[in-house]
């Protein structure tokens, strides 16, 4: 049974690098990696897709590093290279704006630091090619929240430095600004310092339980293993929330739907006080008849909207499902691409839940992956995955990005648990007040 013997991708400090065509991007990024991540060459636009590399970078452990293309980019297939690399900005914890020395600051790299601001992303201005500049001097340069040591080389820089200090001057999110070469290495060292400084916000010990836990606490976890299960392992959920009860130095009992009876009766007769029952969210109705109302009930999918920092939200917008009307479009939006099974939970399940519970003729749409429409005005509501498979940043942004737009956003394990009258339950469980 395979268990997490890494960090999975959407647990690590997601670092994007971003700029203009031909601004060094990909050779900052294999500069700071030490390995050759991305392709580089002095033709424009040879990054064509986002490269992502899941790795270890000290200070901030692990992360993933994006390389995108650049932000200039231009024609048919440019522009959804753009569209590409702003799908790529809602998923990002600290970016790194990587500024061509020579060409100093461009409207498209000012651009980028209003979504930068817009989006609340924390920065560094990476100054790149001072190696191509003539003379050198020490210069101190003085950040928002980081203070590092620069080169200024000629007077070129002279004028590109400052003009980079006062655009981030107006800018409210953390940030600092430092000239570096990709090429000789110079400041490459300082420039991952920096970037693990403004990444250790992502870091936290803050888990699913969190404030629901203590030394000793006894968990059920009703786990179904349908064909909709992947085959020989957990899904992830499952693996985080089994890991962190052992961390807390507490007892997971795990059961399929069929033996939660058996298991509960064996532990009344053992006199061992259930914390709380924990369920798959498709097997929410047929657990809450079991689980007794004096033992907390709730599911990985609710437990995992309060982890991403989307509860309340989406405990508000589940009420869309009762103005729904026949003609309306759902997007089901799921963050993981796994191949549909006959009876998928996005597609197939929570679809025929909601024709059943509003006996509305309703028209499903889906998305998956990190494919999420910018327009949402299409939809009535948009209810979400768990959202295990993409970081907290990305989960955000979207529930943002539906708020903006007047779209309700929900997600599963809410939906399933409001249609089926038990969500007031689970709320309690977890210490929300509906």
């Amino acid at each position: 049974m395979g268990m997490m013997s890494e960090a999975p991708s959407s647990e690590r400090v997601q670092i994007g690098f971003f700029g203009i065509r031909n601004a060094g991007k990909s050779s900052v990024v294999n500069a700071v990696t030490g390995q050759n991540l991305s392709v580089i060459s002095d033709t424009p636009g040879t990054t064509t897709d986002p490269v992502r590399k899941a790795m270890e970078i000290s200070p901030i452990g692990p992360v993933v590093v994006i390389d995108t293309p650049g932000f200039d980019d231009e024609g048919e297939l440019g522009t959804l290279r753009v569209a590409k690399t702003k799908e790529t900005l809602r998923q990002v914890d600290v970016a790194v704006l990587v500024v061509d020395s020579i060409l100093g600051m461009r409207p498209k790299d000012r651009e980028l630091l209003d979504i930068f601001e817009k989006l609340r992303i924390p920065y560094v201005v990476a100054l790149n090619k001072v190696d191509l500049m003539q003379r050198v001097q020490e210069t101190k340069t003085e950040m928002t929240g980081a203070v590092s040591q620069s080169r200024e080389l000629s007077a070129g820089a002279a004028e590109v430095l400052p003009q980079v200090g006062r655009e981030a001057e107006r800018r409210a999110v953390p940030h600092a600004e430092l000239a570096v070469s990709a090429k000789t290495g110079w400041h490459i060292r300082e420039l991952k310092d920096l970037i693990g400084k403004l990444g250790k916000a992502k870091i936290s010990s803050r888990g699913l339980l969190d404030g629901l836990i203590e030394p000793g606490d006894l968990f059920v976890l009703v786990i179904p293993q349908d064909a909709s299960a992947p085959k020989g392992r957990l899904i992830l959920p499952e693996q985080m929330m089994i890991h962190e009860i052992l961390d807390h130095a507490s007892m997971a009992l795990c059961c399929q739907p069929p033996q939660l009876r058996q298991t509960l009766a064996f532990l009344a007769q053992s006199g061992k006080k259930i914390r709380m029952v924990i369920t798959d969210s498709q097997a929410f109705a047929e657990v809450s008849e079991v689980v007794p109302e004096e033992i907390p009930l709730a599911s990985f999918s609710i437990l995992m909207a309060r982890y991403k920092g989307v509860l309340e939200e989406a405990a508000r917008g589940v009420r869309a499902v009762d103005t729904l009307q026949d003609g309306d479009k759902v997007l089901m939006s799921e963050g993981c691409t796994h191949h549909r099974q006959c009876q998928d939970i996005g597609t197939v399940k929570i679809p025929a839940w909601l024709r059943t519970y509003t006996k509305k003729n309703i028209s499903i749409e889906t998305s998956s992956g990190f494919g999420f429409p910018e327009d949402l005005s299409p939809y009535r509501m948009v209810i979400h995955c768990g959202g295990c498979m993409l970081n907290e940043k990305e989960v955000q942004s979207r529930m943002r990005q539906a708020k903006e737009q007047g779209v309700p956003f929900t997600n599963y394990g809410i939906t399933i648990a409001y249609m089926n009258g038990i969500l007031q339950r689970s709320a309690k469980a977890i210490g929300l007040s509906l």
